[in-house]
């Protein structure tokens, strides 16, 4: 009788355990892609806050590929701000997600956590 138990707890805190390991990578995944964004972020504010002190007739080339495009400062200014809006959003939306993935991961455990009081009597007892 106590062998099939076994198996099926094991079973259950195997996949537990598969959960939690991906939903780790995610998070971490999320994290490294977040910290870029913000690099991003930061490095068109810099650019941007440069650019403004420069007078408004100045003429500015924008890196396209391997060339230049002669562009004038309110385009290069208006670019600069879409490319920080963009990088927020992205920022916002993987901070959502990463909260998603830990809400269905304790979620998960405490299904499992119930899947092993049911199964084992006595595991109530020890959880506590």
């Amino acid at each position: 009788m106590a062998a099939p138990v076994d198996l099926e707890l094991k079973k259950a805190f195997t996949e537990l355990q598969a959960k939690v390991i991906d939903t780790q990578q995610k998070v971490k995944l999320a994290d490294i892609q977040i910290e870029q964004l913000n690099r991003t972020k930061k490095h068109a504010h810099l650019t941007d806050t440069e650019i403004m002190t420069l007078v408004d007739e100045t003429n500015m080339y924008e890196g396209v590929g391997r060339m230049f495009i002669l562009q004038s400062k309110e385009v290069i200014h208006n670019q600069l701000l879409e490319k920080q809006k963009i990088a927020e959003e992205k920022i916002k939306e993987l901070e959502n997600e990463d909260i998603g993935q830990i809400v269905v991961s304790e979620t998960s455990r405490k299904n499992t956590g119930t899947k092993a009081e049911k199964v084992l009597p006595g595991a109530e007892r020890e959880r506590s």
